[in-house]
C-alpha cells in the first residue's frame, strides 16, 4: 500500500507538471500569436507610413514644379514687359530725334533766310550810300 499511495502521488506530481508545463505551452503560443500579429500590425502601420510618405514627397515635387513653372512664366512676362518698354522708348528716342533733326533744319532754314535779309539789306543801305555820297559831290 505504501508503494501504491507513492505511485498515486508521483502520479499526481507528474499529471499536474504536465498540465502546468502545456498551460505554459499554451501562454507561450497565445503570446507568440499576439507578438505576430502586433508585429503585422506594425508592419502594416510602417508600409502605410511608407505609402503616406512617398505620396507626401511626390506631391512636394509637384508643387515645386508647379512652382518652378509659374516662375518661369512670370519671368517670361517681366522679360516680354521689359522688351516691350524698350522698343517703345526706343521709338520714343527716334522720334524725338527727328523731330528735333526737323527743327534744327527749320532754324538753320530761318537763320539763313535772316542772313541773305541782312546781306540784301546792308548790300541795299550801302548802294543807297554810294548813290548819296556820288549825289552830293555832284551837287
Amino acid at each position: 500500500m505504501k508503494k501504491l499511495v507513492l505511485a498515486a502521488l508521483a502520479l499526481t506530481l507528474t499529471t499536474g507538471t504536465l498540465v502546468s508545463c502545456k498551460d505554459a505551452a499554451n501562454k507561450a503560443e497565445e503570446a507568440k500569436e499576439a507578438a505576430a500579429g502586433a508585429l503585422e500590425d506594425a508592419g502594416e502601420g510602417l508600409n502605410e507610413a511608407g505609402k503616406d510618405l512617398k505620396e507626401a514627397g511626390e506631391n512636394a515635387m509637384n508643387e515645386a514644379k508647379e512652382a518652378g513653372e509659374g516662375m518661369v512664366k512670370e519671368g517670361e512676362k517681366a522679360m516680354d514687359s521689359i522688351k516691350a518698354a524698350s522698343e517703345k522708348a526706343m521709338d520714343s528716342a527716334k522720334e524725338m530725334g527727328t523731330d528735333a533733326m526737323d527743327k534744327a533744319k527749320a532754324a538753320g532754314e530761318d537763320l539763313k533766310d535772316a542772313a541773305n535779309k541782312t546781306a540784301t539789306d546792308v548790300k541795299n543801305a550801302a548802294d543807297k550810300t554810294v548813290k548819296d555820297v556820288k549825289d552830293a559831290v555832284k551837287n
